[in-house]
């Protein structure tokens, strides 16, 4: 192989390992939105729990439950 053929090559290979790891991070920022997704999801489901709870309290308390 001459050397432009070698630069080539080296060049092709540096250019495909940059795409493979722009690819993992990729991979890693959708993997972390996700996570952050479903954690939001999750603490909006016990504060609408710990709401539903507090109005059955409050309901409870001026006797509108009965």
């Amino acid at each position: 192989m001459d050397s432009s053929q070698d630069a080539s090559f080296q060049a092709g290979q540096t250019t495909g390992q940059a795409k493979e790891k722009g690819n993992q991070m990729m991979d890693k920022v959708s993997n972390t939105a996700q996570s952050a997704k479903e954690s939001c999801q999750e603490t909006g489901q016990q504060v609408k729990a710990k709401a539903q709870g507090m109005t059955e309290t409050v309901k409870d308390k001026v006797g509108a439950n009965k």
